[in-house]
């Protein structure tokens, strides 16, 4: 990481990022594990596609529960 990125982080400035780009690498992390014959390999995969897709997706998906529970 250079220093720059480390920065950001450390001052909590995040990047906006974008609904189709998490789509599309969910989707080809998927296919990596479809295709992958190693267990250890697919956790990770299945780790990090799932980390991907809530970069975007955790919010929407508690405000949906907090809806339907009201």
């Amino acid at each position: 990481m250079s220093e720059e990125t480390i920065d950001a982080v450390d001052d909590q400035e995040f990047e906006e990022i974008c609904s189709d780009e998490v789509d599309r690498v969910v989707e080809i992390l998927d296919s990596l594990i479809e295709n992958t014959q190693s267990e250890n390999i697919k956790h990770f995969l299945e780790e990090a596609s799932s980390n991907i897709y809530y970069l975007v997706y955790e919010d929407e998906s508690e405000d949906s529960s907090l809806e339907q529970a009201a």
